[in-house]
């Protein structure tokens, strides 16, 4: 839940919606949700496009200090 907690709050203040970031993954905005909601886990290769297309690092993304 901490992930997608994480993914929320990057793309909220980056000002995009979940519908783009979906396409930026190539799924559709229920598909990308999942992953907020902690339904999905992503895989490694999403966790390294987010990061970089969100502008943060796995361990912003995983709350590892």
């Amino acid at each position: 839940m901490i992930i997608g907690k994480n993914l929320k709050e990057a793309r909220k203040y980056k000002g995009l919606t979940q519908k783009e970031v979906g396409q930026a993954l190539h799924m559709t905005q229920q598909q990308y949700s999942r992953f907020e909601n902690g339904v999905f886990e992503l895989n490694y290769d999403q966790i390294l496009f987010l990061c970089d297309f969100l502008d943060m690092t796995p361990n912003e993304l995983f709350n590892v200090e």
